[in-house]
């Protein structure tokens, strides 16, 4: 049923309570797992699926890369249109049952083309999730309380791929003892078909669950003045018309991206550089994202809320930035040390700094849009994010490997990314507190009209 927020002048609501609305957040968190599994899962497969279906490591790049973001990104923003006017539960149930039975499927490829189509509506029923849960989020906990669910929902990120570099792992030390196994309807199946139709599946029993939960009232508390209504285009200009604002936190969060995305490059630095096996790298930095990520963002929701609650109105915004200067020399560094060991371990450290700018961009992000375009906005910053890292990450690691500096030198080509993307938004910290800010008064004046 649409519901046109333009249309009337909306009711206030109350929040849902405490139980119900972390109920919601814990379904929307699995649904994240679950979807950051099977995005991830590819890129611990790519040697047998290289072998099997006789690709290069440039269409490998595609699949990984643009496949996904095509829709992942681009449908977003239609997608966070629906959000803001249809149940939102539902949609989040339409993209599970999308982006499952699209994994399981990636199982059953033949051909480079079968496995881009198959990866493509895996994004396309990822991109609804993301922001449909932010929209529900800020309607079932009031602004100084959010930091804590939404730090809850980002932990996702590292859950799964955790989980995912596990599985990962431990299918690499199965296919190196299997050739395969027989399964009904299919036939054989090699032993990465199999990890697609084991990680994809269960989905579907999820997405069965989400038509039966109950969404929370939509909160009409935060219109603004500047806005006619909540179309798309509504959206757009008032994104625009604070770019400053937008654009200079955002571009914290993009480089974020695009260092978390290069990253699929990993066991392959460690492996080159240092001689770790793929399946090793795999295992360790399973755990170790398991730890690391949901720790910080947990912690760092709690100090978001607690600092919001004494007055730090910007606390988010601190938080991201504080994050922002662990992330850029921890990516650097590791790539100049003697051991894998000690590498490794200044890697948790970004690790840290990464979940906690995951957490607090979004955080921020929802203290300064207005309910009725939260959908839109939401989704027009997983379309930034994804658009910068999952096309400029992977392809620039890549190019530099190749024709700078050699790929038996893959290391410095990872360790030049952060410097190439980093630098500008680092010295627009400054602009971005002082834009920042000033949306808050404006959003503060907005509320007491």
């Amino acid at each position: 049923m649409a519901e046109d927020m333009s249309a009337n002048e909306p009711a206030k609501v109350v929040f849902p309570t405490a139980k119900a609305g972390w109920f919601l957040v814990i379904m929307l968190t699995i649904a994240y797992i679950f979807s950051f599994i099977d995005r991830y899962i590819l890129g611990l497969l790519i040697e047998p699926i290289k072998a099997d279906l006789g690709l290069t490591d440039e269409q490998i790049g595609w699949v990984i890369g643009p496949a996904f973001a095509i829709f992942y990104a681009t449908m977003g923003l239609p997608l966070g249109w629906l959000v803001d006017r249809s149940r939102r539960t539902w949609i989040v149930a339409a993209g599970i049952f999308v982006w499952s039975i699209a994994t399981a499927v990636s199982g059953l490829a033949k051909s480079f083309w079968h496995l881009f189509l198959a990866r493509m509506m895996v994004g396309v029923g990822e991109a609804t999730l993301s922001p449909s849960a932010m929209s529900m989020i800020a309607d079932s906990f009031p602004p100084e309380k959010r930091g804590k669910p939404i730090s809850v929902y980002v932990a996702a990120l590292s859950l799964g791929s955790g989980i995912a570099s596990l599985i990962g792992g431990a299918v690499l030390i199965w296919a190196k003892t299997t050739e395969s196994v027989a399964v009904p309807l299919f036939g054989a199946l090699a032993p990465w078909q199999l990890t697609f139709f084991a990680v994809g599946l269960p989905g579907l029993l999820l997405g069965l669950v989400f038509m039966f939960i109950k969404e929370p009232a939509r909160q009409a508390v935060e219109l603004d003045s500047d806005l006619d209504g909540n179309s798309i285009g509504d959206a757009l200009t008032y994104v625009s018309r604070r770019i400053g604002t937008y654009g200079t936190f955002v571009s914290m969060a993009a480089v974020m991206a695009i260092i978390a995305y290069s990253q699929g490059f990993l066991p392959a630095t460690f492996e080159r550089t240092w001689g770790w096996p793929p399946e090793k790298y795999a295992l360790i930095n399973g755990v170790a994202l398991l730890f690391f990520g949901p720790a910080t963002v947990f912690i760092t929701g709690v100090i978001s809320d607690r600092w919001t609650q004494a007055g730090i109105r910007d606390a988010s915004l601190r938080l991201l930035i504080i994050g922002y200067v662990i992330m850029i020399p921890t990516a650097i560094l590791p790539m100049f040390m003697p051991t894998p060991e000690i590498a490794y371990a200044i890697l948790c450290l970004n690790t840290i700094g990464v979940a906690m700018i995951s957490g607090m961009a979004i955080t921020a992000l929802l203290a300064i849009t207005p309910g009725q375009i939260r959908g839109q906005v939401v989704a027009l910053y997983y379309m930034a994010i994804s658009m910068a890292g999952l096309f400029l990450g992977p392809s620039t690691v890549g190019m530099l490997s190749t024709r700078v500096f050699g790929e038996e030198n893959i290391r410095l080509a990872m360790a030049a990314l952060p410097v190439l993307y980093g630098l500008v938004p680092l010295l627009l910290i400054p602009l971005a507190i002082k834009y920042y800010r000033r949306q808050l008064d404006h959003i503060d004046a907005q509320q007491d009209q």
